[in-house]
């Protein structure tokens, strides 16, 4: 096993400084079952949607759940809940003896104090109508402040910063997990671009960080943005990012080119420096030692400087026009170029499928953090332990034939990010 070493400062009182060792990879122990559907159990578990590491103690990592266990439903757009009342919530983790130890959990909670849902929210608050059923086929109501949490940011005062797949929504929240802001397209006092609204079902703003400075949250959607609509853009690459300045709430907009129209694209997004950050890119594939080759779930790094703000001075619901035709109509470079549009810089810095001496088991790799100019920490989305298609089935990596959990996997890169 390859051992990194780190050294930080325990407290800001004394010069005292404690090692820290990083396995290759550290598994969460125990997940509690929080419900049984007909032999097949559900864990919390959960974790992983994206992860951060706390800035005053480098053994420990703060990892976010999203919305809570769910599988495909009987329709179209529908999901089924087996535990509709499960609230989005933070898990906090220590790494001990090789192994992710949680120490504490910080559920999400509006600005009431009352806990969150993840169930879907109405038509015109975020909702794209997406149906919620429990798993007796009886519908829920959706929730205007439910949440499908998928991006964690962890501001320099420890307050904590959040993205959905829902409105988009991104949300700040207190250190005890209680909302202080809620910013969206429609209906909050400080907006995002009015087009995020178009987002894909399911494909929302997927990766959020905050920059080392404090003062940029910077945003990346999964996947193309419908719009004007689905089909209108079929075969697009062109993956929005935003960056919101928390001081004044000025945005800007850049691009960002997937590598194939069949990916279910990014996962993640983290910051290098105020400028460069690593995106996380993949397919929905379990890796085994057959098919490995063909598997997709590469780390990129990016720069925004030298690329086109692409936002929409006017602020219309499809974004600014090229010749009248929204950005995500423009598909690819070529459309981009016919437009003078320059994307962000991409330069590849990690294949999980070739640069690891294991193979990477996990269909969702969803967290990315870099902890030192040599290292990345990556996590994975366990899904709760659970998949399935109208029915709840166990979720089981076929590398090995053991249900999923969330893991950190500590990655030495070959070259250093800067």
């Amino acid at each position: 096993m390859v051992v990194l070493a780190a050294l930080f400062a325990c407290n800001n009182d004394d010069n005292s400084f404690k090692s820290v060792s990083y396995p290759d990879m550290a598994e969460a122990s125990d997940p509690k079952i929080i419900n049984d559907i007909n032999g097949v159990k559900v864990y919390n578990g959960g974790y992983g949607s994206s992860l951060v590491q706390d800035p005053q103690d480098k053994s420990v990592f703060y990892m976010l759940t999203d919305r809570g266990p769910n599988i495909d439903g009987p329709v179209k757009d529908s999901k089924v809940f087996s535990n509709p009342d499960f609230t989005p919530q933070i898990g906090k983790f220590q790494l001990k003896d090789g192994k992710l130890v949680q120490i504490g959990t910080i559920l999400l909670k509006n600005a009431a104090g009352k806990n969150l849902t993840g169930l879907p929210n109405p038509i015109g608050s975020g909702g794209t109508g997406e149906i919620a059923y429990d798993t007796k086929g009886n519908v829920l109501s959706n929730d205007i402040d439910g949440l499908d949490s998928e991006g964690l940011a962890i501001a320099p005062d420890g307050t904590f910063w959040v993205s959905d797949e829902y409105g988009p929504h991104i949300i700040h929240f207190d250190k005890n997990g209680n909302t202080i802001e809620k910013i969206n397209p429609f209906n909050t006092s400080r907006k995002i671009p009015k087009v995020f609204a178009k987002r894909r079902p399911n494909r929302g703003m997927e990766g959020l960080c905050i920059t080392p400075d404090g003062k940029t949250l910077v945003g990346i959607m999964q996947f193309p943005l419908y719009n004007p609509s689905s089909t209108d853009m079929k075969g697009s690459l062109i993956i929005r990012i935003i960056t919101f300045d928390i001081a004044s709430g000025k945005t800007q907009q850049f691009v960002y080119l997937m590598e194939n129209k069949d990916l279910q694209a990014v996962s993640e997004i983290a910051a290098i420096d105020n400028n460069s950050f690593l995106v996380l890119e993949r397919d929905g594939e379990y890796a085994t030692s057959a098919n490995r080759a063909s598997v997709f779930k590469k780390v990129y790094k990016i720069e925004l400087d030298g690329a086109t703000d692409v936002s929409d001075p006017n602020n219309g619901e499809n974004g600014k026009l090229y010749n009248g035709k929204p950005l995500e109509q423009l598909i690819n470079l070529s459309g981009l170029q016919q437009n003078n549009i320059v994307p962000v810089k991409k330069t590849l810095v990690l294949d999980l499928m070739t640069d690891l001496n294991t193979i990477y088991p996990h269909d969702k790799a969803e967290g990315i953090f870099v902890i030192d100019n040599n290292t990345i920490a990556i996590s994975n989305d366990d899904d709760f332990g659970v998949t399935g298609n109208g029915k709840y089935e166990q979720k089981v990596l076929p590398s090995s034939n053991t249900i999923d959990r969330n893991t950190i996997y500590f990655i030495k890169l070959k070259k250093p990010l800067k």
